[in-house]
């Protein structure tokens, strides 16, 4: 009979998360970064802290230019390489990948909508120079979550702009360089005619309204802030908000927040194989129930894994039609099911790792309920927690209901 043990010792076997050797240098970097944000993870958890030392790590490994084109000086990769970065991260520290992720979402608004205007132009050198960290306040007071809506206008005196806005969460607004905020584009437009603004923090006032107690994605820091921003009319992208949204800031969003929770929860799975595979060394001969779970657990990663693909090919897809004919508009049942399928990308995936991680608690037990263990997932199940609340899942779920009432069927029938 096997000596009773303390679940919390058992040691977790070393899994292979090194790149390949002759894999692609921004693989390894991103592995380096993750290397660093694991050891600082726990502690900027506790402390509700910007994680300042991965970010001084991906600015020495270049990687906050990295979805810039060569044009500019960027890197040039692809979504599909940038989602893989910020899984990458998000097996190190959730919140890091969450900003990462964050910060190239709005790269992706200024290289679409304004890599033909000079002051943009201007925008996308410096920041492969100086490897400025990006951020957005689309968030309202008055109307909260609502992306396509704003209470506050722009206010234009020539060529000079001036915004004010009360936003009750600006992600990590106090440590960006650029801030992205959407506003209506005159005071007599409508709540919906919108323009989406790049403000420099030199040129930002932020009086903090809010603190950031929250269950999880703690490095986040997404304070609420009264934002007062100037500059000049120039930096008020050409492309109306609702395109930007529609065309790169939605997908673009949902893709690479799919693969940071495809990623925390693939860390989690990792911290319950490696327990199953330790407590098995400890008791040969035994069969533990917790080999179920793994499997199943292991089941619902690769789903999660096979839909993140599959969306990464409808977005190559509909990214290289875009470019094949810019001026050309896309079938109306094409956009619908685009729209359609980034949404229950974003509701599925946010869901499902919730299960997988979940399944991983459940595996390690008390080892993984108690805080400072190698298998410790309280903090992964918190920050998990926030998937299905950016942009509700239930608000999009009305939405996606919209969208495939509008679509022809494709079956062989109507109902």
């Amino acid at each position: 009979m096997n000596a009773p043990h303390d679940e919390a010792t058992l040691e977790p076997e070393r899994t292979a998360d090194a790149p390949d050797a002759d894999g692609p240098c921004w693989r390894a970097a991103a592995h380096r970064v993750a290397r660093v944000a694991v050891q600082h993870a726990d502690e900027v958890d506790r402390a509700a802290r910007f994680p300042v030392e991965a970010f001084d790590a991906l600015r020495r490994e270049r990687l906050l230019s990295a979805m810039v084109s060569p044009r500019f000086g960027g890197a040039g990769l692809p979504l599909a390489d940038i989602a893989q970065i910020c899984e990458i991260l998000a097996h190190g520290c959730a919140s890091t990948a969450m900003i990462y992720a964050m910060h190239q979402i709005q790269v992706a608004c200024i290289q679409d909508h304004g890599a033909a205007v000079p002051w943009h132009q201007a925008l996308l050198r410096e920041l492969v120079e100086h490897q400025s960290l990006l951020a957005s306040a689309t968030s309202e007071e008055t109307i909260g979550g609502n992306l396509r809506t704003s209470a506050c206008a722009i206010e234009l005196n020539g060529e000079r702009l001036r915004i004010e806005k009360l936003a009750p969460t600006i992600s990590y607004g106090a440590h960006a360089d650029l801030i992205l905020v959407t506003a209506r584009r005159t005071a007599e437009s409508t709540a919906s005619d919108q323009a989406l603004i790049v403000a420099r923090c030199e040129d930002i006032e932020l009086e903090k309204r809010g603190t950031w107690d929250s269950m999880g994605m703690r490095g986040t820091c997404s304070e609420g802030f009264r934002l007062v921003a100037t500059g000049d009319a120039a930096q008020i992208l050409p492309t109306p908000f609702a395109e930007i949204a529609d065309q790169t800031m939605l997908p673009v969003s949902h893709t690479l927040w799919a693969a940071v929770w495809t990623g925390v929860a693939a860390d989690a799975l990792d911290r319950a194989k490696a327990f199953f595979r330790a407590q098995a060394r400890t008791r040969p001969g035994a069969v533990s129930p917790a080999g179920i779970r793994l499997a199943e657990a292991a089941g619902l990663l690769q789903m999660m894994q096979a839909r993140l693909a599959v969306a990464l090919d409808a977005a190559r897809a509909a990214h290289r039609a875009r470019h094949a004919a810019p001026d050309a508009d896309a079938p109306l049942s094409a956009a619908l099911h685009f729209a359609s399928d980034m949404n229950t990308l974003k509701t599925s995936i946010s869901s499902t790792a919730l299960l997988v991680v979940q399944e991983a608690l459940m595996i390690c037990g008390m080892a993984g309920y108690k805080n400072g263990t190698p298998y410790s997932v309280g903090r992964h199940l918190r920050d998990l927690h926030s998937a299905p609340l950016m942009i509700n899942n239930d608000r999009i779920a009305q939405n996606t209901a919209s969208l495939l009432l509008a679509q022809r069927n494709t079956g062989h029938g109507e109902a």
